[in-house]
Protein backbone atom coordinates (compact mmCIF):
# COMPACT_ATOMS: atom_id res chain seq x y z
CA UNK A 1 0.00 0.00 0.00
CA UNK A 2 1.09 3.58 -0.65
CA UNK A 3 0.03 6.83 0.97
CA UNK A 4 -0.51 9.72 -1.43
CA UNK A 5 -0.77 13.42 -0.59
CA UNK A 6 -1.65 15.98 -3.23
CA UNK A 7 -0.72 19.65 -3.08
CA UNK A 8 -0.52 22.68 -5.33
CA UNK A 9 -4.17 23.38 -5.94
CA UNK A 10 -5.65 26.84 -5.71
CA UNK A 11 -7.70 29.60 -7.28
CA UNK A 12 -6.43 30.90 -10.62
CA UNK A 13 -7.76 32.77 -13.62
CA UNK A 14 -8.46 31.29 -17.02
CA UNK A 15 -5.23 30.97 -18.98
CA UNK A 16 -3.06 30.57 -15.90
CA UNK A 17 -0.95 27.56 -14.96
CA UNK A 18 -0.69 25.35 -11.90
CA UNK A 19 1.51 22.42 -10.98
CA UNK A 20 0.07 19.75 -8.76
CA UNK A 21 2.32 17.46 -6.78
CA UNK A 22 1.64 14.02 -5.37
CA UNK A 23 3.98 12.93 -2.58
CA UNK A 24 4.10 9.19 -2.01
CA UNK A 25 5.20 7.13 0.97
CA UNK A 26 5.05 3.48 1.86
CA UNK A 27 5.44 1.09 -1.04
CA UNK A 28 8.42 1.73 -3.32
CA UNK A 29 7.37 4.56 -5.62
CA UNK A 30 8.86 3.12 -8.77
CA UNK A 31 6.79 -0.07 -8.61
CA UNK A 32 3.45 1.38 -9.69
CA UNK A 33 1.78 3.45 -12.33
CA UNK A 34 0.37 6.81 -11.34
CA UNK A 35 -2.74 8.55 -12.47
CA UNK A 36 -4.53 11.84 -12.00
CA UNK A 37 -8.29 12.06 -11.88
CA UNK A 38 -10.68 14.90 -11.19
CA UNK A 39 -14.19 15.33 -9.92
CA UNK A 40 -16.30 18.42 -10.46
CA UNK A 41 -19.37 19.16 -8.32
CA UNK A 42 -22.27 16.95 -9.33
CA UNK A 43 -20.15 14.92 -11.75
CA UNK A 44 -18.42 11.57 -11.66
CA UNK A 45 -14.71 11.26 -11.12
CA UNK A 46 -12.95 11.22 -14.48
CA UNK A 47 -9.57 10.26 -15.85
CA UNK A 48 -7.11 13.06 -16.55
CA UNK A 49 -3.69 11.52 -17.12
CA UNK A 50 -1.56 8.48 -16.33
CA UNK A 51 2.11 7.52 -16.43
CA UNK A 52 3.85 4.16 -16.18
CA UNK A 53 6.24 3.31 -13.37
CA UNK A 54 9.26 4.20 -15.50
CA UNK A 55 7.72 7.31 -16.99
CA UNK A 56 8.15 5.83 -20.43
CA UNK A 57 4.50 5.95 -21.43
CA UNK A 58 1.80 8.49 -20.75
CA UNK A 59 -1.87 8.87 -21.53
CA UNK A 60 -4.18 11.89 -21.42
CA UNK A 61 -7.86 12.58 -21.60
CA UNK A 62 -8.79 14.36 -24.80
CA UNK A 63 -10.01 17.36 -22.80
CA UNK A 64 -6.53 18.07 -21.42
CA UNK A 65 -4.27 16.83 -24.21
CA UNK A 66 -1.80 19.50 -25.23
CA UNK A 67 -2.40 21.53 -22.05
CA UNK A 68 -1.52 19.16 -19.19
CA UNK A 69 1.67 17.18 -18.68
CA UNK A 70 2.09 14.30 -16.25
CA UNK A 71 5.53 13.42 -14.94
CA UNK A 72 7.21 11.69 -12.03
CA UNK A 73 10.49 11.79 -10.16
CA UNK A 74 11.06 8.35 -8.67
CA UNK A 75 14.10 9.59 -6.74
CA UNK A 76 11.86 12.09 -4.93
CA UNK A 77 8.84 9.77 -4.62
CA UNK A 78 6.75 12.48 -6.21
CA UNK A 79 4.45 12.74 -9.18
CA UNK A 80 3.38 15.93 -10.93
CA UNK A 81 0.64 17.32 -13.10
CA UNK A 82 1.59 20.51 -14.92
CA UNK A 83 -1.57 22.29 -16.01
CA UNK A 84 -1.31 25.12 -18.54
CA UNK A 85 -3.93 27.24 -20.27
CA UNK A 86 -6.44 26.43 -17.57
CA UNK A 87 -10.13 26.80 -18.34
CA UNK A 88 -13.13 27.23 -16.03
CA UNK A 89 -14.21 23.71 -16.97
CA UNK A 90 -11.02 22.39 -15.38
CA UNK A 91 -12.42 23.36 -11.98
CA UNK A 92 -12.56 20.22 -9.84
CA UNK A 93 -10.96 18.32 -7.00
CA UNK A 94 -7.89 16.60 -8.40
CA UNK A 95 -6.80 13.21 -7.08
CA UNK A 96 -3.66 11.23 -7.66
CA UNK A 97 -3.77 7.45 -7.54
CA UNK A 98 -1.47 4.45 -7.69
CA UNK A 99 -1.98 1.26 -9.68
CA UNK A 100 0.21 -1.79 -9.07
CA UNK A 101 0.63 -2.75 -12.67
CA UNK A 102 3.09 -2.41 -15.50
CA UNK A 103 0.44 -1.33 -17.97
CA UNK A 104 -1.00 2.18 -18.34
CA UNK A 105 -4.43 2.17 -16.70
CA UNK A 106 -6.97 4.88 -17.46
CA UNK A 107 -10.00 3.63 -15.52
CA UNK A 108 -10.84 4.28 -11.87
CA UNK A 109 -11.25 0.62 -11.07
CA UNK A 110 -7.65 -0.12 -12.06
CA UNK A 111 -6.24 2.02 -9.27
CA UNK A 112 -5.54 0.70 -5.81
CA UNK A 113 -4.70 3.68 -3.62
CA UNK A 114 -5.89 7.27 -3.69
CA UNK A 115 -4.93 10.60 -2.21
CA UNK A 116 -7.35 12.94 -0.47
CA UNK A 117 -7.51 15.42 -3.34
CA UNK A 118 -6.67 19.07 -3.90
CA UNK A 119 -9.08 21.74 -5.10
CA UNK A 120 -8.43 23.57 -8.35
CA UNK A 121 -10.71 26.49 -9.17
CA UNK A 122 -10.40 28.41 -12.43
CA UNK A 123 -12.28 31.67 -12.71
CA UNK A 124 -13.31 33.18 -16.04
Amino acid sequence: QVQLVESGGGLVQAGDSLRLSCAASGRTFSTYAMGWFRQAPGKEREFVAAITWSGGRRSYADSVKGRFTISRDNAKNTGYLQMNSLKPEDTAVYYCAAAYTTVLPTTLSAYDDWGQGTQVTVSS
